[in-house]
């Protein structure tokens, strides 16, 4: 397996593995781009199918930090990690602790907080071998993890898309909204969306994240129905490339604006949701609000500044959605040219 040749590699400047035999740790830390800074993002821990399903999502997923934090304004290269196993059944103290050693190997170049299948206590445990980590802060009412941060943005993504696609005085009363993916950042959206007069449509693969969601006032359908309810708008908050050559003709919302990472499955797919006629938030835009929230974090800055950074998200979206419109480009390819003016200038700046 050649890194090199795989399709999403793009001239990332540091892809590192490591196995321990002793603790069964197999992880990959990527590291796009650090024209802006040090890179900071998540390590997921998930059962991949394959070693190289593990590099094409670690490669993907460092890619869109880079771009998600230079759209957001952060001082931030883009960087992520993933660890190859079930967190359920195979995730221990020493596994984690083997984590933290590979992290603190890249000496500052990649800071960690938690992803999917890793949380506070997780990165907690990584942090007795680094202090290159972020998303702990115990003082805070979700212990630094950023989730919560993540929906309010996507929350407030969401209704810049709609004001763009309806019209400003559409709002959140009487929405109706699916989210794919009922976890930690779905749950926090629903939240936002039910407080605001939206009607909630969740759909997840585990029954204690549909009880909570379903507790606030989501209506629980199956993860087959999820795509295809005629709703207003879908937000994918699981995993990523949701959108693909499948699933395209089937979605019936005239919006797609959600958390998950990686929503499309190639580029290309942003054509053709804009033949159809469905606005789409790039998800690198609406979801930085948690790498936002760990970059504060990471400098000590007070909350409600950091949350002010936060409502920047939806002034992104809405000047992708003019530019778009005006180019007659997809909202997916403004919002890539826009950030690499910005961490290419950098570059630029630096040399």
């Amino acid at each position: 397996m050649s890194v090199f040749n795989e399709k999403s590699f793009d001239h990332h400047e540091l892809v590192v593995f490591k196995e321990d035999v002793n603790t069964g740790l197999k992880a990959i830390i990527a590291v796009h781009n650090t024209n802006l800074g040090a890179s900071l993002g998540g390590c997921r821990m998930y059962p991949y199918a394959d070693d190289r399903a593990a590099l094409e999502d670690v490669l993907r997923l460092s890619r869109g930090m880079t771009y998600k934090s230079a759209l957001a304004g952060l001082p931030l290269g883009g960087g992520k990690s993933v660890i190859i196993g079930d967190p359920h059944t195979q995730k221990s103290r020493d596994l984690l602790l083997s984590m933290g050693e590979f992290v603190d190997s890249l000496g500052g170049r990649y800071i960690v907080a938690e992803d999917s299948g890793t949380c506070v206590e997780d990165i907690e445990v990584i942090g007795e071998k680094t202090k290159h980590i972020s998303g702990v802060q115990r003082h805070r009412q979700h212990g630094g993890d950023p989730s919560p941060t993540t929906a309010y943005g996507v929350y407030r993504g969401i209704e810049a898309a709609v004001a763009h696609r309806f019209g400003p005085v559409r709002g959140c009363q009487g929405l109706k909204v699916a989210i794919q993916g009922a976890g930690n950042v779905g749950r926090h959206l629903a939240e936002h969306l039910i407080a605001n007069g939206a009607s909630v449509y969740v759909a997840d693969v585990s029954q204690c994240n549909l009880n909570q969601a379903q507790a606030l006032g989501a209506k629980v359908v199956g993860v087959d129905e999820i795509l295809t309810l005629d709703v207003d708008v879908f937000a994918p908050c699981a995993m990523g490339a949701v959108i693909n050559d499948h699933s395209i003709s089937a979605i019936r919302a005239a919006v797609i604006a959600g958390a998950a990472n990686n929503q499309l499955a190639r580029p290309e797919h942003a054509q053709q949701l804009d033949k159809r006629g469905i606005l789409y938030a790039p998800d690198f835009v609406i979801n930085a609000g948690g790498i936002i929230d760990a970059y504060y974090q990471q400098v000590g800055v007070d909350e409600q500044r950091m949350i002010s950074h936060v409502d920047t998200i939806a002034t992104t979206l809405g000047a992708v959605f003019e530019q778009a419109a005006q180019e007659r480009k997809t909202t997916h390819q403004v919002a890539e040219d826009l950030a690499e003016k910005i961490f290419q200038s950098a570059n630029r700046a630096a040399a």
